[in-house]
């Protein structure tokens, strides 16, 4: 053959040396370029592509998906695609949120539209760039103060940032105090305290006993730019749970400090999509000094918020605009008041800086309107419901006829709410018998739960709680007489489920468990995952990408309790080691039940704090 007659033809050794040198020196360039390339921002590697493990895909440096994880658990031959370890990302990273990382925008050459906050919404990197690595905390972070003290003070270690203590020292956001963060509770439009504005909202409002709640019919509030949310800390002891939202702007970690502080909280922006909640989800919205233009696109901001208001809910405005007599600020009022008249609403009451807004309890108004009034009314086939990766529309959603019929939302006040079948059950094809037996399962599996930690839980280590499949709020309704909250997640195919944690007094949102969750590092303290790994095996995705995901939203000494079939139990057990949870673990048949879809196992394990000599790549 020709070829083989060329390969016989080198006749010296100089031409062998000669090649073998330029062998190797495309080899080491390859090399090279292939290290520089997965070490970089937003690309992932695993330690174990240097041990030749089959688990690890050596092109992309990331895992090999396992599409049938009963395959993994019968054949043992799969046991070597478990890694023994994951590296550990660079310090620089400690504060990484994978969607929110603006670094990934312009590695991508994404062009967002700035004024429309475009660059604060969520961007998710491809897989080829995901991270493969172990979020470590910063220097010197320590277990964070237990709730309700952490309310007043955190560690100024594990978020070391101070920037606002020195932009808002006149409006006490918070103060550096040695190694601690103190929180006094106030906010730009309530510098003496959120606790004495609230009641001042309460006495503006009449509400009996200058209780915020409203004798109950107050009880799911959504805080719009909420800085370090002291407005939702307080409220708590009116027995109102406010959503506290806010961007990783330039308030740098407003909401790192919120959750810090054991408040519920979360990342968003209102841009140009849809916030990922159903509609009539409150019954208040908050917005002190938030910055927000609501005039723009046609009042399409204000238009959201009407979107996620109930029947009858209130939008409380403390604002220069509202005050104010300078001739901007008037034209800023005038325009607002007339859009918020073409939209329904009324003035309830206005006094000082605050104006409060009431949006109606029927279609009646909107139904008298001109049909050329703008903004128009939602084309009746648009779903208000729908919000993962949804654009904002610039209408008005109207109510369900049964809303209109009965001049509100039907729902009974707090407490009764929590365990009462809630109308909007029939919605989603659950009937009032089933919401009840679902109540009464998660009621005992959640005693078993804690029977499991016993012998390790510590008194209040437990405030901040993510159900990451929360069907219809069983195991959140379940944990009411702990002092804790849930931030209850419905997967994006279930999504319509998560009107009825709202309906039931409680908070959540909507997500996709094949990308990152947006919220800083080490946020929660237990982390509950029931059938969510199965879920995403038959999408396709990585089991391997959620553990890494769970690890860098759970924080050291926090729980994760899995709840699955034997296969994904099996694997995720043996996958523990290379997440360093191996400090102690739970593993028990759990009794089967009329939610028990298939043979399952509970898996309840703990996150280690490190040490400080572990090393980082």
């Amino acid at each position: 053959m020709k070829l083989k007659s060329e390969l016989s033809s080198f006749p010296t050794a100089n031409k062998l040396l000669k090649f073998a040198l330029i062998g190797l020196i495309g080899c080491l360039g390859l090399l090279c370029l292939y290290y520089g390339w997965s070490f970089g921002p937003g690309s992932r590697r695993s330690d174990e592509e240097a041990s030749g493990s089959d688990g690890v895909d050596p092109l992309f440096g990331g895992f090999v998906l396992h599409h049938d994880l009963d395959d993994l658990h019968d054949d043992q031959e799969h046991n070597s695609e478990v890694p023994k370890s994951l590296p550990i990302c660079d310090l620089r990273f400690s504060e990484l949120i994978p969607c929110l990382d603006r670094n990934l925008i312009y590695q991508l050459r994404l062009k967002p539209n700035l004024t429309l906050m475009e660059h604060y919404e969520r961007h998710c990197p491809p897989p080829e760039r995901r991270y493969n690595c172990l979020i470590p905390p910063p220097l010197g972070y320590k277990i964070p103060i237990r709730w309700p003290a952490s309310r007043d003070e955190v560690w100024k270690a594990n978020i070391p940032h101070t920037h606002l203590a020195q932009e808002k020292s006149d409006q006490n956001w918070m103060v550096v105090n040695g190694d601690k963060i103190n929180f006094p509770g106030g906010g730009t439009h309530f510098h003496d305290g959120a606790d004495k504005y609230i009641v001042a909202l309460s006495r503006m409002l009449k509400f009996p006993g200058d209780k915020f709640n409203n004798g109950g019919n107050i009880r799911n509030v959504l805080d719009v730019g909420c800085g370090v949310a002291s407005f939702g800390a307080y409220l708590l002891s009116h027995d109102v749970i406010a959503l506290s939202l806010a961007p990783n702007d330039v308030h740098e970690n407003q909401i790192q400090f919120a959750l810090e502080r054991g408040i519920p909280s979360t990342l968003g922006i209102l841009g140009t999509k849809r916030l990922t909640y159903p509609s009539r989800s409150f019954e208040l919205a908050h917005c002190s000094r938030c910055r927000i233009d609501w005039l723009q696109r046609d009042g399409i901001l204000l238009l959201e918020l009407d979107r996620l208001l109930r029947p009858g809910g209130y939008f409380v405005y403390t604002s220069p605009e509202a005050y104010a007599n300078d001739p901007e600020n008037r034209r800023i009022w005038n325009a607002m008041y007339d859009l918020l008249k073409r939209m329904c609403w009324r003035v309830v009451t206005k006094k000082e800086q605050s104006v409060v807004w009431a949006k109606p309890l029927t279609n009646s108004c909107y139904l008298k309107r001109d049909s050329r009034t703008r903004p128009p009314l939602c084309d009746s086939k648009d779903d208000p419901d729908a919000s993962w990766n949804v654009s904002m529309k610039a209408c008005i959603s109207r109510y369900t006829s049964k809303m209109h019929k009965e001049k509100g939302s039907g729902l009974a006040p707090w407490p009764q709410r929590l365990t009462a079948a809630p109308p909007r059950l029939e919605e989603i094809g659950v009937s009032p018998e089933e919401f009840q037996e679902d109540t009464s399962i998660w009621h005992f599996r959640v005693i078993e739960y804690w029977k499991q930690m016993k012998s390790v839980i510590q008194k209040n280590s437990i405030r901040n709680v993510m159900d990451m499949n929360s069907y219809l709020g069983g195991f959140a309704a379940a944990l009411n007489e702990k002092d804790v909250w849930v931030m209850n997640v419905a997967p994006v195919h279930v999504s319509a489920r998560l009107k009825i944690i709202f309906d039931r007094g409680l908070i959540g949102t909507v997500h996709d468990w094949c990308e990152a969750f947006s919220t800083y590092p080490r946020t929660y303290d237990l982390l509950h995952a029931w059938e969510v790994f199965s879920e995403i095996d038959e999408r396709g995705c990585s089991t391997e990408d959620l553990l890494i995901e769970m690890d860098r939203i759970l924080r050291p000494d926090g729980f994760a309790i899995i709840r699955d079939k034997p296969a994904v139990i099996n694997y995720i057990r043996k996958f523990l080691t290379a997440l360093k949870w191996d400090g102690w673990l739970s593993e028990v048949e759990p009794r089967v039940d009329a939610l028990s879809s298939r043979d399952e196992g509970v898996l309840i394990a703990r996150k280690k704090l490190w040490d400080e000599g572990t090393s980082v790549m």
